[in-house]
């Protein structure tokens, strides 16, 4: 479980915090006017966080624009997207192209 305290708490205590968290594997959400802006863990932990990141991989538009790197026709398929728009009734393209 995680333990909150504020900005001018942690400083008063770092030494404690940073042995609590290398040694004993706690958790601190750091507070800076009452909200949570970051959060303290110990390397090992990080490196899960980073690795489990890694594995995921990319999201959202990131992945969309990967997804299209190797594909040969897309200008092909993105002028043919443009004349099915253009014969539809209710989807105009003026002034997209």
């Amino acid at each position: 479980m995680s333990k909150t305290l504020g900005v001018a708490e942690i400083k008063k205590q770092f030494s404690t915090v940073i042995s609590e968290v290398s040694l004993k594997g706690e958790h601190f959400i750091i507070e800076k006017k009452g909200k949570p802006t970051a959060a303290l863990v110990s390397i090992k932990e990080l490196e899960v966080i980073e690795q489990a990141g890694k594995k995921e991989g990319k999201k959202g538009l990131l992945a969309a624009i990967g997804a299209w790197e190797d594909f040969d026709d897309l200008e092909e398929v993105v002028t043919h997207i443009y004349e099915k728009r253009g014969e539809a009734q209710d989807r105009s393209i003026e002034g997209l192209v």
